[in-house]
């Protein structure tokens, strides 16, 4: 998963005649030609002190050039855009930090470099979890190697891949989702979510509910996100068949909320120097493309190696 680039700090460095890649004192901002796609944050943000993060997609933008996710949102400060979280945090048996709202967590992101690639850009990442141990100092836990591949718009829609890798640098760890009845935790999007928000996939269209539900290994969130006086548009998530637990239950909810495909629940599981793996694709599109066209490139993201 570790990629090869070269970054300068300071600059703005072009990424072959496509994309940019532009590093400011927070972090990295990804465009293709004028066309802002996503911002990296590398530095740790936090609201007053509190909820502090780094590692995550914020602001990610339509094709409109619109923002669509939410940061530190008042309803839910720990919140941040493009994120994956987990509420239990536990070593040797003991729970020792909340992921989900940063306590007696933080993340270092020691590398972030882009690679340009034919058709796309690729943000190669290295990221420690750190915890305070046995009243001990602050000490890394989770070594997490993740890439962000931006591939060029295709008219109506562009196509972003995640892939996150996560590693235990000390024994007897676990992670788990929310411990309630809706175990959410994992890979989550703080939309900015309009109010005729529609969740779809090729053959249903569901309604938020209090806990995780099944609903396939994609989803389609649709609505008026470039404003009410402008056609539809939306953002598809998709969980290829190689993560844990495929296919995921998903926790969609309507406002005030993120956006979850869950895993593992409410159950911990064990996070070992092996690791997990996990990656989802997102598909940012207009009006125009219809939901049996993205059950087709679902079809072809399903079909490439894990």
């Amino acid at each position: 998963m570790v990629l090869i680039g070269a970054f300068i700090s300071g600059c703005s460095e072009r990424a072959g005649q496509n994309f940019s890649a532009e590093r400011t004192t927070e972090g990295i901002e990804i465009s293709e030609g004028e066309a802002k796609v996503l911002f990296y944050q590398i530095q740790p943000k936090s609201r007053d002190g509190k909820y502090e993060r780094a590692g995550y997609v914020h602001p990610l933008y339509s094709l409109r050039g619109n923002i669509l996710t939410e940061d530190f949102p008042a309803d839910h400060l720990h919140h941040h855009g493009i994120f994956w979280s987990w509420h239990q945090v536990i070593h040797n048996g003991k729970p020792i930090a909340d992921g989900w709202t940063s306590e007696n967590i933080s993340w270092e992101v020691v590398r972030s470099e882009p690679l340009e690639e034919e058709t796309s850009i690729t943000l190669s990442n290295e990221v420690l979890w750190k915890s305070v141990l046995n009243d001990h100092e602050e000490t890394p836990i989770v070594r997490e190697q993740s890439m962000i591949r931006v591939y060029l718009a295709e008219g109506n829609y562009r196509i972003i891949d995640f892939g996150i890798g996560l590693a235990a640098v000390t024994d007897s760890l676990k992670i788990g989702g929310s411990d309630d009845a809706k175990g959410y935790g994992g890979f989550s999007l703080r939309l900015k979510l309009p109010q005729d928000i529609r969740f779809l996939n090729s053959r249903d269209e569901f309604s938020a509910q209090e806990l995780a539900l099944p609903a396939g290994p994609w989803l389609d969130f649709s609505g008026s996100f470039d404003g009410v006086n402008l056609p539809e548009s939306g953002v598809a998530v998709f969980s290829h068949p190689s993560n844990p637990g495929h296919p995921q239950s998903w926790i969609i909810r309507k406002e005030k909320s993120m956006q979850n495909p869950a895993f593992p629940g409410r159950m911990p599981v064990d996070l070992t120097r092996e690791g997990l793996r996990f990656k989802y694709r997102i598909l940012i599109h207009n009006e125009d493309l219809d939901l049996p066209e993205i059950e087709k490139l679902y079809r072809e993201y399903a079909d490439l190696p894990g």
